[in-house]
């Protein structure tokens, strides 16, 4: 059976316990909301899927397992880019 929430007037909704406990979040956390199609995926702020990182870490390359030290590599190199000085 879903879970539902009711909206209210100026557009706010409550967060289930159930839910609040699954994402774990409180009072004052981030959650982000995600739109792909008719549906909206709703999950904690900083929460990322393996595939949506290693999108980000090894841009234009198949998503297949890497080692850690792969990882790492990765992590170092999308850094530096990310914060070279033009």
């Amino acid at each position: 059976m879903p879970i539902t929430s009711k909206l209210t007037a100026q557009g706010q909704i409550s967060v289930p316990a159930e839910i609040r406990k699954k994402l774990g979040i409180g009072p004052g956390s981030a959650i982000e909301w995600e739109e792909s199609g008719d549906e909206v995926l709703v999950r904690r702020a900083g929460r990322h899927s393996s595939a949506e990182i290693h999108a980000a870490v090894f841009a234009g390359e198949p998503l297949k397992p890497k080692s850690l030290k792969d990882l790492k590599e990765g992590v170092r190199a999308h850094i530096r880019k990310k914060h070279a000085r033009d």
